[in-house]
């Protein structure tokens, strides 16, 4: 009898921690989604359509790239040093300076 007292309390206390678990996991994840629905919004007012569409392009191969972009124009934005919308052709020339080099792969055969 003692034995299946322990064993209940022991597998209430674990119920209760995987319930706390879920619990912080969901709030984490809500707030990541408000966080990107919030980022979307900035980005909707300080890029052009052109270039939405460009940076939504970018993501499906540098999804990196893009984050470390919309990052560094949620930024200037935020300091006031961007006042009017940035363009497609603005943003290419910010992605050629972030967008690491192409290493050349040169194979010799013997």
């Amino acid at each position: 009898m003692a034995n299946d007292n322990e064993l209940d309390t022991l597998r209430q206390k674990k119920l209760v921690e995987l319930q706390m678990r879920a619990q912080q996991e969901a709030a984490a994840q809500e707030q990541t989604k408000q966080m990107d629905a919030q980022k979307a919004g900035v980005m909707r007012q300080i890029l052009t359509p052109e270039a939405r569409e460009r940076l939504a392009n970018i993501r499906m191969t540098r999804p990196d790239v893009v984050e470390q972009v919309e990052s560094q124009l949620i930024m200037l934005v935020q300091s006031g040093r961007i006042a009017q919308q940035v363009d497609d052709y603005t943003l290419r020339q910010i992605l050629r300076k972030v967008m690491p080099t192409k290493r050349d792969i040169k194979i010799e055969r013997r």
